[in-house]
This record gives C-alpha cells, structure tokens and sequence, in this order.
C-alpha cells in the first residue's frame, strides 16, 4: 500500500528519530533497529518496473525479452496505523551453529513508551499536529527455563476500565487527554498462584511478551 507519493515524506516520521540515542538492550533500541533506513543494493536491489519500461518500450516486450532492470533503493518499515492494543513480542532465541540457545540477557523496557518516532509522518489515526504516541504497559509475559523446557508467568495490572480504548477498538476514535501510566496494581501469576508486586518487579523481569494499551 502506497502511504505518499511524496518520496520527500516517504521516510518521515512524526517525531525526529535521530533525537532517541535509544540505550543498547532496550525495547526502544529494538524498535529502532527494526525500523531503521536499509539500502538495497548489488544482490538486494529492487526490481524497477518504470526503469524497465524505458529500457524495454511497453510492458507487451517486457516478458519476451526478459530484459528486467534492477536498481538501487531505500527501504524502511514504519507503523500507519497505531493499534489500540500493542504486543511486543521479543525473540529470545538465537542460532549457535545448528541448535537453538536460549536469550536469557534483561531487556529494558518502560512503563510508558512513545511510537511517534517508529510511525510514519502521516499515521492514519493520529490526529495532525500531534507527535506523540503514547502507550501503557497492562501486561507482561516471562518465560523460564531452557528452549527444551520451561515455565511461563504473567505480570498483569489490575484497573479501572479504560473508556478511551473502547472507544479506540470500538469507534475508531483517536482523541486522548491521558499521558501518564494508567493506575492499577500490578499482579504475578504463575499458574494457580497470584500475589501483588511492585513495579519495579515487573520492569526488571525477562519480557518474552510486552501488553501496551493506547493513551494517546
């Protein structure tokens, strides 16, 4: 789906990106790796139906003569839309020769996280002007244990309903006053055992799975 036209806007986001300086082994360092500028080149490049069609004449040749144009190209992967409900899901397995190991290292995550600076400069349900993108952390999935075994566990706050994200889910709408973290206890639950935990508990546990719902 084309989001501009604009090749100028094509790489834009709505909060400068460059600014971030995210810490390494931090949600916002992941984030920004994923959605980093990447140059397709040599091996990479991009197949240019518009090059093709100025070296091959109309599109009725170019199959026959087979004649495709590659070119160099830029690529960066960025939100349009900005979800009601964000789930992060962190790989925690990496590749030591032909098995499997296990990631065991913290990463760092907060309580409230800001996507404006991963969303494009024109995401479809931020209202013009703004340029943040704020989200509460409700949830939080830990794994224990190996990659042959194991045990989950959830940290999960206890709230009021939130009006304002039925209204996102059911409504579409995107109008917020809410910036900071929604209150509520934070809960662990490990199997038929639930007990109350501080936050700073729950911030320095290994996330396998992060739960962030929409403020603004």
């Amino acid at each position: 789906e084309v989001s501009t036209d604009d090749p100028e806007m094509a790489f834009c986001t709505l909060a400068n990106r460059e600014e971030l300086n995210p810490e390494e082994g931090s949600v916002h360092h992941c984030l920004y790796q994923f959605t980093r500028n990447e140059t397709l080149s040599e091996t990479n490049k991009l197949l240019c139906d518009v090059c093709t069609q100025r070296h091959c004449g109309p599109k009725n040749n170019i199959k026959s003569e087979k004649k495709y144009v590659y070119t160099n190209a830029k690529k960066q992967m960025l939100i349009s839309l900005a979800p009601p409900i964000l789930t992060l899901h962190l790989k925690r397995f990496q590749h030591a020769g032909f098995n499997l190991r296990k990631v065991n290292r913290h990463i760092k995550f907060p309580e409230v996280i800001d996507l404006a600076p991963f969303c494009t400069a024109k995401c479809k349900n931020v209202a013009e002007g703004n340029t943040k993108v704020l989200y509460s952390l409700y949830g939080v999935v830990e794994h224990s244990g190996t990659m042959r075994s194991g045990h989950y566990t959830a940290y999960v706050k206890m709230r009021a309903m939130n009006n304002h994200l039925s209204d996102l889910v059911l409504r579409g709408q995107s109008q917020a006053l809410e910036t900071e973290p929604v209150k509520g206890q934070w809960f662990h639950i490990s199997d038929t055992h639930v007990q109350p935990v501080s936050v700073s508990k729950v911030l320095s546990s290994q996330a396998y799975l992060l739960f962030y719902e929409r403020l603004l």
